[in-house]
């Protein structure tokens, strides 16, 4: 058996817009994989390839050139499909179905008996927290209530493999944990979870590996440690200083400067001399609060990131925008 749930190999799609015919590469060479039992991350902007990628892999579209395999399958996989559990975007239910009948829909779909579609859909329900609506048809759901329906499909065959495209999105903070929690649970069981987003404390929080694509290309691939830079990029420093002190001295070439009462936040530049900065302080009466040193954070790596794709690569400002697939 293969170790990797994903392998993906210079995948490519070209499209060609309705109107004009201009072509438009949604992907442009892609290539990552994905080892079982890790979480792997897929970030990126809005149009960036994530949607066309992830469309590809579960066999809804073809791609271009490029070849995938999940769990050792080549796609499009009947044997691969029975063991993944997939989430899209914006999924679309039957607005009379109760969130149990959807269930035991999707268990019928993948040959479970009953008893084990009940077992299965109760055990579900609890875990995404959709008890109390158990008996209200789906047109009722909010978004946040269908996108935990959604996930609890996803995860009604046991699939060893777990594919979900913006799990988060219409979650409040609670429910954003609770995916989260979800995600990592699933992982401590020995299953593979790929999701994509665009929401970064959440991949730095739970995933082993990650990939930045933009403009349908990859920009970035590895563990969020490899990835980040760790180098200083300034001194975030905070004092309480008497209220009639002056602290011009203080913030002179600083930035991210805010005074409230006697308290004095700001941010050193990374160069700086912290040493001959804390004898200012000490010298007009601060008393330090805290100095911590600010590395680069995965938000600050995916931006450059985007920015440097975004960049025209022949120097003009009219090359051709990605569209969302």
């Amino acid at each position: 058996m293969s170790d990797l749930a994903i392998d993906v190999k210079e995948l490519t799609k070209t499209y060609r817009t309705p109107l004009a015919r201009r072509k438009v590469e949604a992907l442009r060479g892609v290539s990552f994989t994905v080892e079982r039992g890790h979480i792997f991350g897929f970030v990126g902007p809005n149009g960036a390839g994530k949607t066309t990628t992830i469309r590809t892999l579960m066999g809804l579209i073809r791609p271009t050139t490029g070849s995938a395999k999940l769990l050792g399958h080549a796609i499009p996989s009947r044997e691969a499909r029975f063991k993944v559990g997939f989430l899209p975007e914006a999924p679309y239910f039957y607005d009379y179905l109760t969130v149990g009948e959807l269930l035991d829909l999707a268990g019928r779909l993948f040959g479970l008996s009953a008893s084990v579609r009940k077992k299965r859909a109760g055990e579900l329900i609890a875990r995404v927290g959709l008890e109390r609506a158990q008996s209200q048809s789906l047109k009722k759901f909010s978004k946040g209530m269908l996108q935990r329906a959604g996930l609890a499909q996803a995860l009604m065959n046991d699939p060893e493999l777990v594919v979900l495209d913006e799990p988060m999105s219409g979650l409040d903070p609670i429910g954003r944990k609770e995916v989260r929690d979800l995600i990592v649970e699933l992982r401590d069981q020995g299953k593979t979870v790929f999701f994509s987003t665009h929401i970064l404390s959440d991949v730095e929080a739970i995933t082993d590996r990650v990939a930045i694509i933009a403009r349908g290309q990859l920009q970035a691939h590895g563990t969020p440690a490899e990835l980040v830079r760790r180098t200083i990029l300034g001194i975030d420093i905070m004092i309480r200083l008497p209220q009639e002190a002056d602290h011009a001295d203080l913030t002179a070439g600083a930035e991210r400067i805010r005074r409230h009462g006697d308290e004095l936040s700001l941010t050193l530049p990374a160069d700086a001399d912290v040493d001959a900065w804390l004898a200012r302080a000490h010298a007009a009466g601060a008393k330090i609060v805290q100095i911590v040193p600010r590395h680069e954070t995965l938000e600050d790596l995916f931006l450059r990131e985007v920015a440097l794709a975004d960049a025209p690569e022949d120097g003009s400002d009219d090359a051709p925008k990605e569209t969302r697939a």
